[in-house]
């Protein structure tokens, strides 16, 4: 096989196999977002097959001689990596090398290799090494791999650049030490919510397809610089913001990772810590690309992740994304009949800003009730987290006191229920 050098663009070429399932999805369409989650990892993409006939090989996937005509092909284009669509099985990947006599990989390793290249905190890092850990574990053959000696890019960035020799032990004793280490993570991030709590703010999270906007609709509702490109995956770690809406409610907005069709169960694991942000909001913003062709389908792969995080019960506004863009504006009017809480925004032109900051000050206001509060003057640290925190309507003072008309909700009406004005009751006798 031939050696991968370092910032060299790797020749690919991609392999769908055709099970003639009924699906909204086709195979064509899988293998263009393999074709671009190819290109996010730095490969250049020199052919494609469909496979259309008969069952899938249990040995090696695909039938030998199709396998030999793939390889003929990768060897006269000097292709140096085959991608399946599909998922492999070890032995299958190890049949499918031998044949072609090319390095191949599968969608899991892709997906695991961009997710590599991609980490940059240390906790992104730590969950991206588990998970890779995971998929290479039932991989290793005989006594052990040395995955220093591998020919290379696509699908041994992260741990096979560390240069070390694992064999099963030892790949078991890192997975342990790594979800020890997560485990802090998550006890960490855990300390940071309660004091969220305790600060009355409420959490609306954007979720939804990679590459949809939503590190742009952050960016240009909070004025921050989160990272934003064009590509699948840009933004791994959950990044959180506080944004004062133009009602003057308060919130914190946080971006999680973009998620995908066919998400390997290893990442979904691994970054369980991440995607725990999102049990403990107080809205979804279901962010979604009403310009992609397929984008009902986006919405499915997305709702299939939030079911197995169990919160598709809490309250979802869709914000249809990219509509300055959108070349049939037919669309928009279908989607209203369809979908109550919906809103369309372009994140870019900062189009529709006003219309999403209602729909979610509506769903706050449900539960909130305006109460009249008497604090000590000399109590400035409450009237200020209350000015900082919640909504205040009107101010006044009276004797020693301040007395604010405040919007609030349940929870924080009991913390502050002692500063709570309570009205007479009415004598009718």
């Amino acid at each position: 096989m031939k050696q991968i050098k370092n910032n060299e663009k790797e020749k690919v070429f991609l392999v769908g196999f055709d099970t003639n399932r009924k699906s909204d999805i086709t195979t064509e369409d899988n293998i263009k977002e393999l074709a671009a989650l190819a290109r996010t990892a730095n490969a250049d993409v020199v052919g494609q097959a469909i496979v259309r006939r008969g069952p899938i090989n249990p040995g090696s996937f695909i039938s030998k001689d199709k396998a030999n005509e793939i390889g003929d092909t990768c060897r006269e284009h000097e292709i140096t990596t085959i991608i399946f669509d599909d998922d492999l099985s070890p032995s299958q990947q190890r049949n499918l090398e031998q044949i072609t006599e090319i390095k191949v990989i599968d969608r899991t390793n892709l997906i695991l290799d961009i997710f590599a290249g991609r980490a940059r905190t240390s906790e992104g890092i730590l969950q991206v090494e588990l998970a890779q850990l995971d998929y290479l574990l039932p991989r290793l053959t005989g006594k052990g791999i040395n995955l220093s000696q591998q020919v290379g890019g696509i699908g041994v960035r992260g741990p096979g650049e560390k240069k070390l020799e694992y064999d099963r032990r030892k790949i078991r004793n890192r997975m342990h030490l790594l979800k020890n280490e997560i485990e802090k993570v998550r006890e960490h991030r855990q300390r940071h919510r309660q004091k969220r709590q305790d600060n009355y703010l409420p959490i609306i999270t954007l979720v939804g397809y990679t590459n949809t906007g939503k590190s742009t609709l952050l960016n240009n509702i909070s004025g921050s610089d989160v990272f934003v490109e064009n590509k699948l995956f840009a933004t791994l770690d959950p990044t959180t913001r506080r944004v004062t809406m133009p009602c003057n409610r308060k919130a914190l907005f946080i971006d999680t990772v973009g998620l995908i069709n066919k998400l390997p169960h290893q990442l979904v694991a691994a970054f369980r810590a991440t995607l725990e942000e999102i049990t403990y909001s107080d809205i979804l913003v279901h962010v979604v690309d009403i310009s992609h062709e397929h984008f009902k389908n986006e919405i499915s792969s997305v709702e299939k992740v939030l079911e197995e995080l169990k919160v598709l019960d809490k309250p979802v506004i869709f914000a249809f994304n990219k509509i300055d863009i959108l070349k049939d504006k037919s669309v928009i009017n279908k989607i209203k009949k369809q979908k109550t809480k919906s809103v369309f925004i372009s994140a870019i032109n900062k189009q529709g800003f006003e219309e999403l900051f209602k729909a979610i000050d509506g769903i706050l206001k449900k539960g909130i009730k305006a109460y009249n509060l008497k604090i000590p003057q000399d109590r400035n640290d409450i009237v200020s987290s209350i000015y900082e925190h919640n909504k205040v309507l009107k101010t006044g003072y009276k004797e020693n006191n301040v007395i604010l008309r405040v919007e609030l909700n349940a929870a924080d009406a009991g913390k502050l229920k002692q500063f709570i004005i309570r009205r007479r009751k009415k004598n009718n006798g």
